[in-house]
């Protein structure tokens, strides 16, 4: 990193998109086929050809979020998640947090100074580059960065303390039974790809690491994306996308269950509301499909309006159960972070509306969205692609499939220009330089 200026990512983008967008639509044709995954060891494979190549039979992006060959935004033309296309202006301001972001730091220079120079280069962007808006929950997609099977054991270690200090404890072990229900799905496949492992994760580090220069960092593969922009003392953790297929399984001996807070915090919310205002929040005309996800990968700017019941005269009772379901996702972030984050969307509650697609019981599939000027939560049980009917012929449905709890995917955002700490960084900008 020493004297090493960040690259910017431009020269190599339209070779990306093109490669992307073949590698997407070829998925959705590998669904038919149910082509084999691979359970290659994370640190045997290369990762600059092996990452191009064609994806498993499981494209989980689609739809609701392939990745940014849907949209192609520029960094510079990033607006944001919008309900009409007009930004709420006046959301957000740079001040003080009290909650240091000291170990943040030395943690991501540590990662840093133990890659060799050749790693350096390849990690390193300008903080305002476009491969922040490049991630994908694909599991086949071309990406940018160091790719975790590739690195060191000692190098790994260093990655992994990294998330240890910008995540949560819970958020830490979330990543991580991801990553390995990702090679659990690569064993139950059959072999063939090297995507479906714990290693085929990847680094990229936006400017450089500091207590008081913007910069950030993205950890991101399939079914889990998280992008963390620091500022000061001020840490914008949006999108994070995180999903799983399948959500529970027994992996080298360990029984893994993810996304059952998720779950269970929206069926609460839903069942403290009346039987009037679960009228309002259920819809009434939209039936739950395969996939319902609205601002997965490459919905940057998405205009989304808001639907369902408006929280402003839920009862106290109802009011800390919409805000333990925020904090389930906003819980993945450092808890002192998290507090500040839950705090922004406490301080918009009455703009809030609570909005769910589909059955109410506790196995049901179904969707649900929590939605303010300053949040955007999704969770959607999608059809199977690639578990859950091997006996029958594979697992796979895409949207026109049959929805289930085994194939949950999930995304926070900050709207109006918060995600990826842009408008942050606009008025550091305006205001320090």
């Amino acid at each position: 990193m020493h004297g090493h200026r960040p690259r910017t990512p431009e020269a190599d983008r339209s070779r990306r998109w093109f490669m992307n967008k073949a590698l997407l639509a070829g998925g959705v044709a590998a669904v038919a086929t149910m082509t084999g995954c691979s359970n290659v060891s994370p640190d045997s494979a290369s990762t600059s050809s092996s990452s191009s190549a064609a994806p498993s039979g499981m494209p989980s992006g689609a739809p609701g979020g392939m990745g940014p060959g849907a949209s192609e935004v520029k960094y510079a033309d990033f607006k944001g998640l919008t309900t009409d296309g007009t930004i709420v202006d006046d959301l957000y301001s740079i001040h003080s947090t009290d909650v240091s972001t000291d170990g943040i730091v030395k943690a991501a220079q540590a990662f840093l100074d133990g890659l060799s120079k050749t790693q350096q280069k390849a990690t390193l962007f300008d903080i305002q580059a476009d491969e922040w808006l490049a991630w994908s929950n694909v599991d086949g997609y071309e990406r940018e960065g160091v790719r975790m099977g590739d690195l060191t054991e000692k190098q790994q270690g260093l990655g992994y303390a990294l998330l240890g200090k910008a995540l949560s404890a819970d958020g830490l072990t979330q990543t991580r039974n991801i990553m390995k229900l990702n090679a659990f799905l690569g064993d139950y496949n059959g072999g063939g790809k090297e995507t479906l492992t714990e290693g085929h994760y990847y680094f990229t580090v936006m400017g450089t690491p500091s207590t008081t220069k913007p910069w950030g960092f993205q950890y991101e593969g399939h079914h889990v994306a998280i992008n963390y922009f620091v500022l000061g003392d001020q840490v914008v953790m949006t999108p994070t996308f995180m999903g799983s297929e399948p959500t529970s399984a027994t992996y080298q001996g360990e029984k893994i269950v993810t996304f059952k807070k998720e779950t269970t915090a929206g069926l609460a919310m839903l069942r403290t509301l009346t039987e009037a205002q679960q009228a309002e929040a259920i819809s009434s005309t939209a039936e739950k499909s395969g996939a319902d996800m609205k601002a997965g990968a490459g919905a940057d700017n998405l205009e989304l309006a808001y639907e369902g019941l408006k929280c402003a005269e839920l009862t106290s009772a109802q009011r800390q159960k919409l805000l333990d379901l925020v904090g389930v996702y906003v819980g993945y972030m450092n808890s002192g972070h998290a507090q500040v984050r839950l705090a922004e969307v406490e301080d918009h509650l009455d703009e809030t509306y609570f909005y769910w697609i589909g059955e109410t019981k506790d196995s049901s599939a179904f969707y649900y969205r929590v939605h303010s000027p300053v949040v955007l939560i999704e969770y959607d049980a999608q059809s199977p692609l690639a578990y859950g009917n091997k006996d029958s012929g594979g697992g796979m449905g895409g949207p026109n499939g049959t929805p289930t709890q085994q194939h949950i995917h999930t995304v926070i955002r900050t709207p109006n220009g918060g995600d990826y700490g842009v408008d942050l960084l606009k008025l550091h900008l305006e205001n320090d330089h």
